[in-house]
């Protein structure tokens, strides 16, 4: 909510802005009972959400357009990749200067699927999240925790770049470097996929191609967001 409103000074109109803290002071002021004073609080909070979101969106817009493709350091079984510490390098003052920070949160529940999930978040409070599942990485002679540690890692990497929309200039897409199989995207989210390609319409064979498949549930989880996009784009098209 904003209110423009006009008043005068010193014989001048101004135009000023009314947001809901405007609101709430003058509310304080006139002594407002205590049933309005908690419906302006309310609104504060969701206009202070919405601002915080909007920064948010303008911020990673920024950080995207600024952000180099991330070049390959490593080389793993079958090809080259990017590793966790050389993509950190080359990002975190990208994310620094428009008030961006990440984290990972990991969860390894009964079913041995271990689950990473990155964070991202602006300075004004906002914060987006992806998640990415898969098994213990048992290639190789890794005992227990050298598997769940390159399991994490190779989930880490991932999830920042899908959250981020970052490219590597080769992005790997089969999980070599590191053993993993590519998580692929959940029933619900192939789901989702689906039903939009339904109704935009097209080359079924044409489209799955462009994620070397041929089926929606078998559509690798970091072009989920990909997929969508160019789907919405087609509709709007």
């Amino acid at each position: 909510m904003n209110a423009v409103v006009k008043v005068k000074d010193k014989g001048a109109l101004v135009t000023q802005v009314t947001t809901p803290a405007t609101l709430l002071q003058m509310a304080v002021s006139q002594g407002a009972d205590l049933d309005r004073l908690e419906k302006l609080m309310e609104l504060q909070n969701k206009w202070e959400d919405n601002e915080a979101r909007k920064a948010f969106t303008i911020a990673m817009t920024a950080f995207r357009s600024t952000c180099p493709a991330i070049t390959k350091d490593a080389k793993g079984h079958n090809s080259r990749y990017a590793t966790l510490a050389h993509t950190l390098g080359l990002i975190k003052a990208h994310l620094s200067v428009h008030g961006l920070s990440h984290s990972w949160k990991t969860e390894q529940p009964e079913n041995g699927l271990i689950t990473v999930t990155c964070h991202v978040t602006h300075e004004l409070g906002y914060r987006e999240e992806t998640s990415l599942s898969a098994l213990g990485d048992g290639s190789g002679s890794k005992n227990a925790i050298q598997a769940l540690g390159s399991t994490i890692s190779y989930l880490q990497r991932y999830t920042l770049f899908s959250i981020l929309g970052l490219a590597s200039t080769e992005q790997d897409d089969d999980g070599a470097s590191s053993g993993v199989a590519t998580p692929l995207v959940t029933t619900e989210q192939s789901a989702n996929i689906q039903a939009l390609f339904e109704e935009v319409g097209g080359d079924k064979e044409k489209f799955l191609s462009m994620f070397k498949t041929d089926t929606f549930d078998t559509i690798p989880a970091i072009q989920y967001k990909r997929a969508i996009q160019l789907l919405e784009n087609k509709r709007k098209g």
